[in-house]
């Protein structure tokens, strides 16, 4: 009933880390600078947990032993079964604690615990795929706000009908993109638009983009001249103070062609320096995809490569039916979903992919 010895290794080096972590914490020098004691503390935050699973696992292999111990000495046919059905119990909640214990030890995306910018374009569909688009953009907003996380509305670009061609939201907490990161793809909705008279399905479909946020300007190098920097009067909501002042910002690259725009605040300072960190994630990204199309062939996991273009979910009206194609799951809860309970889909995600990183640790180990 031990662990094994890849994970046994595993832990004692995160028991030495620990320790290291609690003596840093107590010296003056790391008191003292705040960003060091919060980034140890974070860090130590996260271990303690796997560190609190592994004395668990002790203290049930000692009543394992013990169990085991009374079967092999003791005569009397009640202690005998009493101690079988201990050992029974104990080796199910050694099994429990050790798949527990290999998903703690998962290595873990660096970006999980950052914001994203989460954008989403109407596709081929016209108005209706605007309308969808909207419908998007309220569902992953109540999802946010129910999970405690903060949601700004970055740009957007309406249509006729209270559709969005485009919007750009800005999605902040722990974890957000933890939560988040499988939803970048192509979303297919199969419904009839009000304005069909003859009662017949049309098909419409949005992209989404998920981006976690850039920590430091400087992890993408951009040369000042390489920008355009135009300023206009925001449109939309916003009361009194609308269409009066030049406070919206809208920054080209131009080696890349990239353009990102703010608009959400009346402080135009504020609004460059969020269209300056869209512009660094948009960017970063591009260099991921760049890197990663050389190994296409082999990056692509249970769950679908992320590629924007790649359909990953149909919503489907008339049959108040979601399907993810990546995971062949589907749910009969549509209404559900767009108010924002995105967990049924969420978690059954992320869980397949544990399941692939799983497997993958075990043809290493």
């Amino acid at each position: 009933m031990s662990l094994s010895p890849r994970l046994q290794a595993q832990l004692e080096q995160l028991a030495e880390r620990a320790e290291e972590l609690q003596q840093a914490l107590a010296s003056p020098e790391v008191l003292q600078d705040n960003a060091r004691f919060q980034a140890f503390s974070r860090e130590l935050g996260d271990i303690q947990p796997v560190l609190e699973l592994l004395r668990a696992h002790e203290d049930q292999r000692r009543r394992w032993e013990e169990a085991q111990e009374i079967l092999h000495e003791e005569r009397d046919p009640e202690l005998r079964a009493l101690a079988e059905e201990d050992r029974q119990d104990t080796e199910a909640e050694l099994a429990r604690i050790e798949a527990a214990l290999q998903l703690r030890l998962l290595p873990r995306d660096p970006n999980d615990e950052r914001n994203v910018f989460l954008e989403i374009r109407a596709g081929t569909g016209g108005e209706e795929a605007a309308l969808f688009a909207a419908d998007l953009a309220r569902m992953y907003t109540r999802y946010a706000e129910a999970r405690g996380f903060g949601v700004t509305v970055l740009s957007s670009t309406e249509s006729e009908r209270g559709g969005y061609k485009e919007i750009v939201l800005e999605i902040s907490g722990r974890g957000a993109y933890s939560r988040l990161k499988f939803e970048s793809g192509g979303h297919r909705v199969q419904r009839v638009p009000e304005t069909e008279s003859q009662g017949r399905i049309h098909t419409s479909a949005c992209t989404v983009a998920v981006l976690p946020e850039v920590d430091a300007v400087n992890e993408i190098s951009i040369q000042p001249s390489d920008l355009r920097i135009d300023t206009y009067r925001a449109s939309g909501a916003g009361g009194q103070h609308v269409n009066k002042t030049d406070s919206a910002i809208r920054i080209t690259h131009l080696p890349s062609g990239l353009v990102v725009a703010c608009q959400e605040d009346r402080s135009q300072h504020k609004n460059r320096a969020r269209a300056m960190a869209l512009l660094q994630a948009r960017l970063l990204e591009m260099a991921r995809e760049k890197q990663q199309s050389s190994t296409a062939a082999t990056r692509r996991s249970l769950i679908g490569s992320g590629d924007r273009s790649e359909r990953i979910r149909t919503y489907n009206f008339p049959q108040g039916r979601i399907t993810d194609h990546r995971i062949n799951l589907t749910i009969y809860r549509l209404e559900a979903v767009l108010g924002g309970d995105l967990d049924a889909l969420i978690d059954p995600l992320i869980q397949e992919h544990q399941a692939e990183l799983l497997a993958q640790s075990a043809d290493l180990s």
